[in-house]
């Protein structure tokens, strides 16, 4: 059931990843929110422009619906999140203690670019991999496994404080790099 996040007394993911083989670029968030876990699919806020974001920049054809997450392997683009819980408060509080484990994941599936949905993501990702906590917007200096990294304004409506021209800048950015 989306929304569902134990079984057996386990921990389980909010969201399954769209990942594998052969991706162009994968987005790493930092974790699913709530209206992405009740609705069953990443990015499903109200407020979340990542589907614009995404279609505007030209990463994908057409403006996607949230339900259509799953298509995006046909645009060679996957999705993942540093922490597999939900976010309860636009990424405070948030246990980053899985996140070397989905970086390994990520190393293994070995996308051309890693892309991470805003600097919360980004600068905890440059922590953990150790590469210091000095990350700005744009491509980094640092890799993960053979994958070239980029760093994107975030797509929520909660970091509305760039804007919307601002942040789609720096994603049509990504995908002239991404088209090479």
């Amino acid at each position: 059931m989306p929304g569902e996040h134990r079984r057996d007394g386990v921990n389980e993911p909010a969201l399954a990843d769209i990942l594998g083989p052969g991706l162009s670029v994968v987005f790493v968030g930092t974790a699913v929110g709530t209206a992405s876990a009740e609705r069953g699919h990443y990015y499903a806020g109200r407020g979340n422009r990542f589907w614009q974001l995404l279609h505007e920049a030209k990463l994908t054809p057409r403006l996607l619906a949230p339900e259509e997450d799953a298509s995006l392997f046909d645009f060679g683009i996957g999705i993942t999140d540093l922490v597999k819980g939900v976010a309860q408060s636009h990424d405070r509080g948030l246990d980053f203690s899985g996140a070397a484990g989905v970086a390994a994941h990520l190393v293994a599936a070995c996308p051309r670019w890693v892309a991470f949905n805003g600097l919360t993501a980004g600068r905890e990702a440059a922590r953990i991999l150790r590469y210091g906590g000095s990350v700005a917007l744009g491509e980094q200096p640092w890799t993960l496994g053979t994958s070239r990294v980029f760093v994107l304004p975030n797509s929520s409506g909660a970091y509305a404080s760039m804007p919307y021209a601002e942040k789609l800048r720096w994603w049509t950015a990504l995908a002239a790099l991404v088209a090479v």
